[in-house]
């Protein structure tokens, strides 16, 4: 069995791997690299066998998504750990050996990420994940160097290993067996917000996550559904209010869901008063799926908060984003209050 197994989901990402997959074939080490074919309808596995015939292929029957795809190429990988990586991410000689050490060392700890950085602005920290990922209390996701909008440039500010809540599926490490002890990524979600949700069910069970900065990937993001898609915005919505389903404690629950049908219906209402009527009908459509299919989680819940080792999760903030970004004007990671 291979220490590590570097996985990349592909849909149509010819020229994606053209690009990319060179970089993590040269400075990858001993790690077997595997592509995983979302069913792709243009010459990706032609491509995959007469060009890079060194990487073995798992090709899927259908387009199963993000978050299933994964599951499904991963049960067929034998290794101590996956590291599940887009198809658009650049990496560079000596990328990989600090975080490998670090899972090495640290057996609480069940994933880690690099510090991720745009392959079109490296000086900038990337979108998807910047130095590891956080939550606000009503479950607005936000990482060291990316607050909503706002992206920091890479000053070496955040280049401590730090413990957080999620690390971005863009470039994850994870013991396999602390993915498969956690249920693996829901299916049900497709893509967006899976790889939170997953990494939030690790800490409830008292595992850790952390970002290991001395490591560096470049991300090229955006590639199968670029910001402002309406398909998007649905996904993000529809699955983040899932997550909160699936994980907050009871004594949280129905407080915090009260507030987020305020805050969405308000985010839906100033979408549309600036013109955005994709958004705002996809907003609209999350919250109406979200209701419809609510209680096919419940089982889930209940198993969640019955594996629950703590009440404390780190990287769960006590504040409210929206206020401390909008009304407060705080802006970066280092700005904000700590808990």
């Amino acid at each position: 069995m291979k220490e590590l197994a570097i996985v990349i989901l592909n849909w149509n990402g010819s020229s994606m791997m053209r690009k990319y997959l060179p970089s993590i074939l040269k400075h990858s080490g001993e790690a077997e690299i595997i592509v995983a074919d979302n069913a792709s309808t243009d010459n990706s596995l032609t491509i995959l066998k007469e060009e890079f015939p060194t990487v073995r292929t798992i090709a899927l029957e259908k387009n199963w998504g993000f978050a299933e795809g994964y599951n499904k190429a991963l049960k067929q990988i034998e290794a101590k750990y996956y590291l599940l990586m887009n198809s658009d991410v650049r990496v560079e000689e000596g990328w990989l050996e600090p975080m490998v050490r670090y899972m090495r060392n640290n057996p609480d700890v069940a994933a880690c990420q690099p510090k991720l950085l745009s392959d079109l602005h490296p000086s900038n920290f990337e979108y998807a994940g910047g130095c590891g990922g956080f939550i606000d209390k009503f479950g607005y996701p936000y990482c060291r160097g990316r607050v909503f909008n706002s992206i920091e440039k890479d000053h070496g500010q955040y280049d401590t290993v730090m413990e957080t809540l999620w690390a971005t599926g863009a470039c994850l490490m994870i013991r396999s067996t602390d993915y498969w002890n956690a249920g693996g990524l829901d299916g049900r979600f497709f893509a967006h917000n899976e790889e939170i949700d997953l990494c939030w069910r690790l800490n409830i069970m008292g595992r850790r996550i952390v970002c290991v900065p001395q490591s560096r990937a470049y991300h090229l993001g955006g590639g199968t559904l670029p910001k402002g898609n309406p398909r998007k915005t649905y996904l993000n919505f529809r699955n983040n209010l899932t997550m909160l389903y699936k994980n907050l404690p009871e004594e949280d629950l129905h407080h915090i869901m009260r507030w987020r049908r305020f805050l969405d219906y308000l985010a839906a209402i100033q979408m549309l008063a600036t013109g955005n009527i994709g958004d705002f009908k996809a907003v609209i459509r999350a919250r109406q799926d979200f209701k419809k299919w609510i209680h096919e989680f419940d089982k889930d819940r209940n198993n969640i908060q019955a594996m629950r080792q703590t009440e404390h999760i780190v990287g769960r903030t006590g504040f409210s984003l929206l206020w401390q970004y909008y009304i407060k004007g705080r802006k970066t990671f280092r700005t904000l209050p700590k808990y």
